[in-house]
């Protein structure tokens, strides 16, 4: 399955480990395009120039980590594409070029299921792709999302209980799901 990562999904940057964390397992191959990366270095820039350093050192690990995942710009295939908020029409066009299954995004609105099922796509919440990858691999997902929050925990210096980790990053679904395992 080939899911392009929507720039929302990116930042912050739990819910971007453990999506980075499931495909780094082979459970998905993940796909984003030069200014999906760079929408992500720039929401990071306005927090602090911090955090937009460590973005950018973040994105060029993942270019090394995964070289497939890089879909190049096509202007014309941008051209035909319409979408409510046209800032997000390179984002169907880096699916369409990569032969994606789904763009994984929170905003709903900006990508409408009509228009995505019309090029062979369609639009999922992370917490519909975590859950339904937990639902046929839930070891390897739950390896993964233990992994992540004890590192979050370990930046914090505070417990980080799973549910309620996954709670503040939408990932509601999935936490019950592991939570009941």
């Amino acid at each position: 399955m080939k899911l392009v990562l929507d720039a929302c999904v990116l930042y912050p940057t739990v819910l971007r480990e453990i999506l980075i964390g499931v495909a780094a397992k082979g459970l998905y191959q993940p796909l984003w395009s030069e200014r999906l990366l760079e929408e992500w270095a720039r929401a990071a820039a306005r927090r602090n120039e911090a955090d937009e350093v460590i973005a950018r050192g973040e994105v060029a690990m993942l270019k090394a980590r995964f070289p497939q995942a890089m879909i190049a710009r096509h202007e014309g295939l941008e051209n035909r594409l319409h979408l409510p908020d046209e800032n997000d029409i390179h984002v169907l066009a880096t699916a369409i070029a990569g032969h994606a299954d789904a763009i994984v995004t929170m905003n709903a609105a900006d990508f409408p299921r009509g228009v995505l099922q019309s090029e062979g796509l369609d639009r999922r919440s992370p917490d519909d792709v975590l859950w339904a990858l937990w639902s046929d691999h839930p070891e390897k997902v739950a390896q993964v999302v233990e992994a992540v929050r004890q590192e979050a925990e370990r930046l914090s210096g505070q417990p980080q209980p799973m549910r309620a980790l996954l709670k503040r990053i939408r990932l509601s679904r999935l936490g019950r799901a592991l939570e009941t395992k």
